[in-house]
């Protein structure tokens, strides 16, 4: 059955997804590389991500391959995307990854201002105007019976989390403090919301927290 699906985000232990001061030179915002000090080393996502052959094994790998099967579609906020705001300048933009994105899937972008798809290879990047819900409706229509992952950024996350429409999440919890940032769970009454944890993975360099509502 098909599921929507929050996979892998990387959380501070004091609950942040991101640091502050987003850019384009640091689109984690200051110390945000310290949240995935678990995920970029593992081998799955230097094969995936980076293009690289070797990396770490283990049950932080085995966590960010669970998080890549079965997606048939992904939506990513427009932060998460890329480091452009307001309206696009041009069409140059075509997010972090180069000319091969580690998706294969379509992927949708939350955004407020119009712009064009494209394509890349296994990938075409869909500029959604039409809010939340409606770009939901758009990428489970896509999924071809698979899941739907939501990828982030965190405001994009409590988005649907607010609205009662992530099923699963699987939280990485690095071993890091940062007192300021983006916070994930801001203003989500959890119980309220029906979101349990179901299980706690010890990792090498992460806790893994599997929730379900």
């Amino acid at each position: 059955m098909s599921k929507v699906c929050s996979n892998c985000f990387s959380t501070s232990r004091d609950g942040y997804g991101a640091g502050p001061n987003q850019s384009l030179e640091n689109p984690l915002g200051e110390r945000g590389a310290e949240l995935h000090n678990w995920f970029f080393p593992t081998r799955k996502i230097q094969a995936t991500v980076l293009g690289a052959s070797g990396g770490s094994t283990g049950v932080d790998n085995a966590m960010a391959e669970r998080s890549f099967e079965n997606v048939g579609a992904w939506i990513l906020g427009r932060n998460m995307f890329g480091p452009v705001r307001g309206d696009w300048p041009d069409d140059s933009w075509r997010g972090w990854w180069g000319d091969v994105p580690p998706y294969d899937c379509d992927v949708f972008v939350l955004t407020h201002c119009p712009g064009k798809s494209f394509a890349l290879e296994g990938t075409t990047s869909h500029v959604v105007t039409d809010g939340p819900l409606a770009s939901l409706d758009r990428a489970k229509a896509s999924t071809k019976g698979k899941d739907l992952r939501i990828g982030g950024g965190a405001s994009t996350i409590r988005k649907y989390l607010q609205a009662g429409l992530i099923d699963e999440m699987h939280l990485a919890v690095s071993p890091v403090v940062f007192g300021k940032g983006e916070h994930l769970l801001q203003g989500i009454d959890q119980p309220t919301l029906g979101i349990k944890t179901v299980q706690l993975i010890p990792g090498e360099c992460a806790s893994h927290f599997l929730l379900s509502r």
